[in-house]
């Protein structure tokens, strides 16, 4: 476990208002990019704020929580349209069901780190009526992952090279407060606790409706990826995994064919049910 506070980030804003709520950056209808359920309609809530520095990340505009004024984007159907960030699980539902153009989909709880915000997860999923509620994290938190998974019908589990992430950025208590966090869990900082904490989270999805997706960069050498491969086989075997190309991004290059198939052949070697599946979103210019 995962239990102690590191320094908290000292640009964060003051504290959060009273109440269980959560940050939220954005709130979108689309297309699930990624993953199992990919292709699938889905709404996406998009929560702020999240302690891990991965070099490859696509939206490093949802570490932060964000200053006391900053705002959240609704895509409603009739027009597009800011609200207050800090926002109440009802007041998160009410929106989901604004942007939908249709008959209610799938909730696709994302970030940033959703598990920063357990309380906030486990009340969301009460307010979603028929939808299903998918849970998209970093696998850093496993003790938040416990107290959320009876209340979500999926969970999409990434799995990180250590070498591919830097230094976290944990928030301080009050920083958490408003989303009714019990506890302060501190991120994995080296590849024993990334190894610890990645263990934990496979066995508490293992045989539910969950997926795990192995984001692969270029530059890096498919031994590299053996001590994911394994814990998964050891923890999870049955459990469907994605590999993920990595979108080049800043100085992150892609992988080449001849990486993500020694990588794939490693996996089978293990006998792990892997596809193959990039950011579809991406390749699309979808939201």
């Amino acid at each position: 476990m995962h239990a102690a506070s590191r320094s908290p980030r000292g640009d964060e804003p003051a504290l959060a208002p009273s109440g269980l709520q959560a940050p939220v950056l954005e709130v979108f209808a689309s297309f699930q990019g990624e993953g199992q359920y990919v292709g699938e309609p889905q709404s996406f809530v998009r929560l702020a704020g999240c302690p891990l520095r991965c070099r490859w990340c696509d939206t490093p505009g949802s570490w932060a929580i964000g200053a006391a004024d900053a705002t959240a984007r609704i895509d409603a159907r009739n027009a597009r349209r800011r609200e207050q960030r800090w926002a109440t699980p009802f007041q998160v539902a009410c929106w989901v069901a604004q942007v939908e153009p249709g008959a209610p989909r799938t909730i696709s709880v994302t970030g940033g780190e959703p598990l920063l915000w357990p309380e906030f997860v486990r009340a969301l999923a009460k307010f979603a009526g028929p939808r299903r509620v998918h849970l998209e994290t970093a696998g850093a938190h496993p003790r938040a992952l416990a107290h959320v998974l009876d209340s979500v019908q999926h969970v999409s589990l990434d799995l990180k090279l250590p070498a591919d992430l830097d230094t976290p950025v944990e928030f301080s208590q009050p920083q958490l407060a408003a989303g009714g966090a019990p506890w302060l869990e501190a991120s994995p900082s080296d590849a024993r606790e990334w190894a610890e904490a990645r263990a934990e989270c496979l066995s508490l999805v293992r045989r539910r409706d969950a997926c795990a997706k192995l984001l692969v960069a270029g530059g890096r050498r498919a031994s590299e990826f053996d001590p994911l491969l394994e814990s998964v086989a050891e923890h999870a075997p049955e459990l469907p995994l994605f590999l993920q190309p990595v979108t080049p991004v800043r100085d992150v290059p892609a992988p080449d064919f001849e990486l993500l198939t020694q990588v794939a052949e490693r996996a089978r070697d293990l006998e792990l049910r892997v596809r193959l599946v990039p950011q579809t979103h991406k390749a699309l210019g979808l939201p």
